[in-house]
């Protein structure tokens, strides 16, 4: 959606394109927006092999099907994982990176909880959507949370239930999504790591290693945010991602 220059946007774990299309809808006056579901979310196929190796080489051949050279990339949390690995491996692709509260370290496995709610939903046997909030409450008492991982709940061609996400290998591969970054390289391009005040998840003692892979970057807070910084103060992340792209 949108003219102007490209901006690819990367959701995180459980999530998929859509999690970004308020935020892509008041871009679309600046840049020419592409919303990407990554493999095994969404509407994107489901595969065995699942890593930000893999998640950027689709990154890459999405580029070479549009008929795009260079573009602008934001990715939040597993997706800010994907775009760094992207601009590490191939930067001459990547002209502007910023990154949604997530840090290139490596994060210890912290899922287990979803996924035990998730693969506890008998999908196959499911007869509504409030039968599998119900199970899910068992496991994870935030309602938005919920609401959020039911989003990847979809209907199969039978009209039964299905997964959007690929629950087997996300299950069987999560250990891959606390991945560091490769430390050996680096992004001299302007990059913009965007944290949440109130998360957790980039802290003061991770401003040594993005430093050192992304030197050209500055990190910034949302004030009144978490983990979700886009969900929760949109209105922010818009103002800050419009400026940060538009700085000459």
């Amino acid at each position: 959606m949108g003219a102007g220059k490209p901006l690819i946007i990367v959701h995180g774990l459980f999530g998929s394109a859509d999690n970004w299309f308020s935020i892509a809808r008041e871009l679309e006056k600046n840049f020419t927006l592409y919303l990407v579901d990554q493999r095994n979310h969404g509407d994107s196929p489901h595969t065995a092999d699942w890593t930000y190796a893999d998640m950027a080489e689709d990154l890459r051949e999405l580029m070479s099907d549009e008929g795009i050279s260079t573009a602008n990339f934001m990715g939040h949390s597993m997706g800010g994982k994907t775009v760094m690995t992207l601009a590490l491996k191939h930067p001459g692709l990547v002209d502007k990176l910023i990154v949604a509260d997530i840090a290139p370290r490596f994060y210890p496995i912290h899922h287990q909880r979803i996924l035990e709610g998730l693969n506890a939903i008998p999908v196959n046997d499911l007869k509504s959507r409030k039968e599998a909030e119900d199970i899910l409450a068992q496991y994870i008492q935030t309602p938005g949370i919920r609401q959020f991982l039911l989003k990847s709940l979809g209907r199969g061609d039978n009209g039964g239930f299905k997964w959007k996400v690929n629950l087997p290998v996300i299950t069987e591969k999560i250990a891959n999504v606390g991945e560091a970054m490769d430390a050996n390289a680096h992004f001299d391009k302007p990059t913009l790591f965007m944290g949440g005040e109130n998360s957790d998840y980039i802290l003061e003692t991770d401003k040594k290693d993005i430093e050192q892979l992304f030197p050209s970057s500055h990190l910034i807070y949302i004030k009144n945010a978490g983990h979700w910084l886009h969900a929760e103060q949109p209105a922010a992340v818009i103002e800050t991602v419009r400026s940060f792209l538009n700085k000459t």
